[in-house]
């Protein structure tokens, strides 16, 4: 399975950029109150809503960090499911589907244990001292559960428009089947 990802923050970076879905051009929406830093390139995935009310959330693992605004093609290794302040706010895991140095990453268990902890050791703390924010739970899932996590973002964004229910702040919607590798 392929999608896109847009990239709003690019791995090593405290500012968190997100993409004004109004106006098509990036904002500075806060510098991290943490010194924390994003471990991997943080974005979304396209045409998809996800159980926030927000685009699904996405990372990718690259060897270099891109830019806010890079659209990248991307599969799923796995996800980690997570609530915050306001409720369900999960993040896939993604490589880049073509780059062949990425091919050994097939699913969550692929990817080096240390690596997993620093993504979790992130997210447990990038919050921790801005007011009114926390992280209340997170595990990790595979990518089986990270891609049906996907296809219900992508329909659910669909039920909303066919609804007749605006939804402002994702791009186009793909056609359903997505593209389905092995």
């Amino acid at each position: 399975m392929e999608f896109d990802v847009l990239i709003e923050i690019p791995k090593g970076q405290r500012n968190k950029y997100e993409l004004d879905h109004r106006t098509g051009r990036m904002r500075l929406d806060r510098m991290l109150f943490t010194s924390t830093r994003y471990p991997a390139d943080y974005g979304f995935i396209e045409g998809t809503l996800g159980q926030d009310g927000d685009p699904l959330d996405a990372l990718v693992l690259l060897d270099e960090p891109t830019f806010p605004g890079c659209l990248i093609s991307c599969r799923a290794i796995g996800m980690f499911r997570m609530s915050d302040e306001k409720g369900k706010d999960d993040k896939v895991l993604c490589v880049p589907a073509t780059d062949p140095r990425m091919e050994h990453l097939r699913d969550i268990h692929h990817l080096a244990e240390f690596d997993r902890l620093e993504i979790q050791h992130f997210f447990a703390v990038y919050k921790d001292l801005e007011p009114g924010k926390s992280v209340e739970g997170a595990s990790w899932v595979g990518r089986t559960e990270a891609e049906n996590e996907v296809v219900a973002s992508i329909r659910r964004l669909q039920s909303e428009q066919v609804h007749g229910r605006t939804v402002t702040h994702t791009g186009d919607v793909p056609t359903l089947p997505v593209t389905l590798t092995p």
